[in-house]
């Protein structure tokens, strides 16, 4: 550029001058036009700023977390907000004990412990039923030493914020009853202290505290049943927010052996009258669900083991889908072999879309006959398996026998000799159709010589079928004849064995040296005579085949058999049923043997034809 061109240049001094004024004009203009509204309330100095929870919203189900898993009580990272505190809403009183206590309340069904350290339960033993454990202990379905791991007791709150739900369920309620002659309508201002002895049922009990902003109420209502009414209150600087309540830190029986406890714990719900189990093994962490996500529509939920549940059921009795659920797993360390695991352990939550959060929740055994009376009813929850269109049955007639024969070890025995006398005209028609096919055998076994130099896959082969037919239509014989009896035992076997293991009627059922006939035989009698039986019904049973190798196999079957009740976890009334129906069997054949004996044309036959 040629120096005319040149422009004057700007001093240091004048360029920074207009690099000032043009900031300032910008800060201003943003601060004017696009700068945040400072917040209406700012929190106060005296207490740390913590995130305010969301005014009371429907449930929300999203596709993609409609099978996820729930959230545990430090699963939401502190601070997670769904909305703001009014600004004008009052500090609350603070509430809260100076010390830890422990309340139980008895009636004659459970003994629970409640503790006014988060209003949880520590103990909820079932006066009825013990565990296995040597010696044995009044059940108690809580597992303390589970819950102090994962930091989560039952009847827990779940809130969307971590803060406040940690808050919730570790600080110190102030425990109160009713003062006498207080009624309904006016209890939540009548309670008093704490009595110096236990609470016997019915009994009203509320627990209550508060920090001036967040405030907690639970009342408890228990009668004479298994079910516990509670309703919970939870507010924020006034507001209600949502909040569930958990059954957290393991459910049910510790003790019990084959499977282990952890395989025989499930989550539930029911949606529309179907019933999902959900095992660990379909659970996901609790970070899968999000603030304010649960699914919705349930009639009930809960979590199980094989023989007791807690289900959290609608306040109303109606099974109107207003319950909502969150489901989860968390893992605790045990001992195994000396070696330290990672156990995991099922976890579920319930609330409803209307706060107060009121809830029935029960707590107790799979009797078939109660759970059927509940309101929604809860049979369904007893677990027949895959076989439930046999084993119901089988169920339903082992408890009509029990009416009338004290002990259900002589129930099965009574149920099998029905069952086989029922089954007799079968048996007779299947040793006719062995008789048959004892007479065709040599004419069988020379037709299948003919042909066993060809392979399987050769077109010889059907015509070596085509003669064995032929000779079956010619004597009116039913290839499957012969085993259609055993046949039709088999699905009543597994039927039974699933109605012994699935109901508790059968639970610790004691006959003769058999303390639990839902369990194995401790000491292996019945599979040894059932393998002595079954052998001998065998020798007994007139062989339909010639080749010498399965006339072995069908000897070393029993035998087999027998093994698998020791090696496998059949249960010892399943083992009975087979006991008795054998001897039967061996009667039964004794008498065919003796009435339909083998005529003594056929065995001239049969001579000829060798």
């Amino acid at each position: 550029m040629s120096e005319p061109q040149k422009k004057k240049e700007l001093s240091s001094e004048m360029r920074i001058l207009i690099a000032s004024i043009l900031s300032m004009a910008v800060i201003l203009l943003w601060a004017k036009f696009f700068a945040p509204k400072p917040p209406t309330n700012l929190p106060q100095a005296s207490r740390p700023a913590i995130t305010a929870p969301a005014v009371t919203t429907p449930a929300t189900t999203s596709p993609s977390t409609s099978t996820s898993t729930g959230k545990s009580n430090a699963a939401t990272p502190a601070g997670v907000a769904t909305g703001i505190a009014p600004s004008n809403a009052a500090a609350m009183p603070p509430k809260a004990d100076a010390q830890e206590r422990t309340i139980v309340v008895e009636n004659g069904l459970y003994r629970v412990e409640i503790s006014n350290r988060g209003g949880v339960v520590k103990s909820w033993q079932l006066k009825k039923y013990m565990d296995d454990s040597k010696p044995q202990r009044v059940l108690d379905v809580v597992h303390p030493e589970a819950a102090a791991q994962v930091g989560g007791w039952p009847f827990a709150l779940v809130l969307d914020d971590a803060q406040l739900e940690a808050q919730a369920n570790s600080s110190l309620y102030v425990a109160g009853v009713p003062e006498p002659g207080a009624h309904a309508g006016g209890l939540a201002a009548h309670y008093a202290g704490l009595p110096d002895n236990r609470l016997s049922a019915p009994a009203d009990l509320q627990l209550t505290w508060s920090d001036g902003h967040l405030e907690v109420t639970k009342n408890f209502q228990f009668d004479h049943s298994y079910v516990v009414r509670v309703e919970t209150t939870v507010k924020f600087n006034g507001t209600p927010m949502k909040a569930g309540l958990a059954w957290l830190g393991g459910f049910g029986d510790l003790t019990v052996q084959n499977p282990v406890p952890v395989e025989t714990v499930n989550t539930f719900y029911n949606e529309g009258g179907k019933l999902t189990n959900l095992p660990y093994k379909k659970l996901e962490g609790p970070e899968k669900w999000g603030p304010g996500v649960w699914m919705g529509n349930k009639d009930y939920a809960g979590i199980e083991d094989r023989y007791f549940a807690a289900a959290f059921l609608p306040a109303n009795g109606i099974a109107s889908g207003s319950i909502e659920t969150r489901y989860w797993k968390v893992f605790r360390t045990v001992q195994k072999d000396g070696k330290e695991e990672q156990e995991p352990v099922s976890e579920v939550a319930a609330a409803t879309s209307s706060q107060p959060l009121a809830l029935r929740v029960y707590v107790g055994p799979k009797d078939y006959d109660d759970l059927k009376a509940m309101r929604p009813p809860l049979q369904s929850l007893v677990n027949f398996g895959f076989l439930e269109f046999i084993a119901e049955p089988l169920f339903h007639g082992l408890k009509w026998l029990h009416k009338y024969i004290h002990g259900y070890g002589w129930a099965i025995i009574v149920m099998t000799l029905v069952i086989n006398m029922l089954l007799f005209p079968l048996r007779i028609s299947s040793y006719k159709t062995t008789l048959k096919m004892q007479r065709v055998g040599p004419e069988i076994k020379a037709i299948q010589e003919r042909y066993k130099k060809y392979k399987l896959n050769d077109p010889k082969k059907q015509e070596m079928n085509k003669e064995v037919m032929a000779i079956y239509s010619r004597e009116g014989i039913n290839p499957v004849g012969g085993c259609f009896q055993m046949f039709l035992q088999m699905p009543i076997w597994f039927g039974l064995n699933s109605a012994l293991r699935g109901a508790i009627e059968l639970r610790h059922a004691h006959w003769l040296w058999i303390a639990d006939l839902a369990a194995k035989d401790p000491y292996y009698v019945l599979p040894v005579v059932v393998g002595v039986s079954m052998y001998l019904v065998s020798k007994m049973t007139p062989m339909t085949a010639a080749d010498p190798q399965q006339q072995q196999m069908m000897k070393i079957m029993p035998i087999m058999f027998a093994g698998s009740f020791i090696i496998f976890p059949f249960s010892s009334g399943l083992a009975l049923y087979i006991l008795t129906s054998s001897l039967v069997g061996i009667a039964q054949q004794w008498y065919l043997n003796r009435t339909h004996p083998a005529p003594a044309a056929a065995k001239q036959i049969s001579r000829g034809k060798k």
